[in-house]
């Protein structure tokens, strides 16, 4: 009789709009708080994930920067061990360069080539090609290779057309064998050269690190030389870290692999944007529901003030009023939770088609963000309730 009394009273004295437009409010607020946190999760998924990990991107060949004196363009053990220790460089691999004469040439003249080249090599783990042929024993003539797709496009795009021949495959070019001249003393020391895959990542010729050394041991004509270049594993090639460590440091790298740093600084300032459009929009559902339960309770003081007369408890008010707000934040908090999910898996099924990888369900940030928002509101609703109750019993 009492609860229905009271649902009476305060019906009448609020009216269903007033009720609306409180809901709606919070509705806004809390989609761009949880929509904030969700985005911040796909941000660092999309940024960090096993599965968005480029196996390009993430390595970079870093030299010098040039500036004419070749005795300063190579990497002292200092700097190289600095590199090492810096937090957003994962590991640092020497690129050694042969020091002597090398030329390459086509075994006959159907595919007519003759071109200068020097070899390169580094640790296999920082090279993306993985073949069982990627091996070399002392003693054997036959050197396996890896060349950049950078010089096939340059054939096939390039030399090719200008000299009427005909254009190669990778599959072709891994089953030519290649002529290859290694000068020692003024005379030719001849090897055959096979292609066993092409790398995007390093852009020179390279070999198994044995042969080189081995090599560079009995034709170079220089004795050991510093790397002017080394490869560093980052998990993030955009961090604007890196770029201000290697510009400040007279280092150069791929530029299209490190600009994504400006990009990424713009992103970040639009999901924190959208962290403060949240929280200030939040801010205000909170004051619009709290002015909402003082405007309930002063608008029916009178029909309070009779219930307390009567017999009706304090307690027993605060009870009622707070199972008339509680449940329908509840139901704004599961429709929204439920908003952000259908977003979210449409998004995973946009993104996997670019070849990009966020999960498919919310991620349970968001849903403790729910969980929290929705006892902030529970303290906010008690608070004043408790405390309009009190005045209006003076």
């Amino acid at each position: 009789m009492l609860h229905q009394l009271l649902k009476k009273i305060i019906r009448t004295g609020v009216g269903k709009g007033r009720f609306v437009m409180a809901g709606i409010g919070l509705t806004i607020a809390m989609l761009l708080i949880l929509s904030a946190v969700q985005i911040q999760v796909n941000y660092n998924e999309l940024l960090y994930a096993k599965s968005n990990q480029d196996s390009i991107a993430n390595f970079l060949v870093v030299a010098k920067v040039i500036n004419g004196n070749n005795r300063e363009n190579v990497l002292s053990v200092e700097e190289v061990e600095k590199l090492k220790r810096q937090p957003f460089i994962e590991k640092v691999g020497l690129l050694t360069a042969s020091r002597f004469k090398v030329s390459a040439q086509s075994p006959s003249d159907r595919f007519p080539f003759y071109t200068d080249m020097f070899f390169e090599s580094v640790p296999d783990e920082f090279i993306d090609v993985k073949s069982n042929d990627w091996k070399w024993e002392p003693g054997s003539t036959t050197i396996p290779l890896i060349i950049p797709n950078q010089f096939l496009d340059l054939y096939n795009f390039g030399f090719a057309p200008s000299q009427n021949l005909m254009q190669l495959t990778q599959s072709m070019v891994m089953a030519l064998p290649i002529v290859l001249n290694v000068s020692y003393q003024g005379q030719p020391v001849r090897f055959t050269g096979k292609v066993v895959g092409f790398s995007d990542r390093i852009s020179s010729v390279l070999v198994p690190q044995n042969f080189l050394a081995l090599a560079n041991k009995q034709f170079g004509t220089q004795g050991d030389v510093r790397p002017s270049r080394v490869v560093i594993r980052t998990n993030d090639p955009g961090n604007p870290e890196l770029v201000k460590y290697l510009k400040a440091n007279d280092l150069v790298t791929d530029a299209d692999k490190t600009r994504f740093s400006q990009y990424r600084r713009i992103v970040n300032t639009v999901v924190n944007a959208s962290w403060l459009t949240g929280a200030v929009m939040l801010l205000f559902a909170l004051l619009v529901f709290s002015l909402f339960i003082q405007l309930t309770i002063a608008s029916t003081k009178n029909e309070i003030n009779l219930l307390v007369t009567i017999g009706a408890s304090p307690t027993q008010l605060q009870r009622f009023l707070m199972k008339q707000f509680l449940p329908a934040n509840t139901v704004i908090t599961l429709a929204c939770l439920l908003v952000i999910a259908i977003l979210q898996y449409v998004l995973q099924a946009f993104l996997s088609k670019q070849n990009m990888y966020v999960s498919s369900w919310i991620d349970w940030y968001t849903v403790v963000a729910a969980a929290l928002i929705l006892v902030v509101l529970w303290l906010v609703n008690y608070t004043t309730i408790k405390k309009y109750i009190k005045e209006t019993e003076k």
